[in-house]
């Protein structure tokens, strides 16, 4: 078994987030649509093909691999969270 990803790597540079994501999750690519209508950056990370990244999806969502979860510059996250509320975070 290999060693967890490093959180810190996916700590996104403010004014910008992290958005862990599916290939089938419908309220991601909702959500990537509405960030790229309000000029939202941000960078997708699947976690079915990015190995260890699952695991934060997890940390932040009680044991669940929920999607879309968002982390920002500050090093929050929230999950499958409004637009109003990223625009805000970001």
């Amino acid at each position: 078994m290999s060693n967890p990803v490093n959180y810190d790597q996916y700590i996104p540079e403010s004014g910008s987030v992290t958005m862990f994501t599916t290939s089938w999750c419908g309220y991601c690519r909702n959500l990537k649509r509405m960030m790229d209508q309000k000029g939202v950056k941000y960078t997708e990370v699947n976690i079915e093909e990015v190995e260890g990244t699952a695991q934060i999806v997890e940390s932040f969502n009680g044991g669940n691999q929920t999607v879309p979860t968002l982390v920002f510059s500050d090093g929050s996250a929230a999950t499958n969270p409004r637009i109003e509320e990223v625009l805000e975070r970001a």
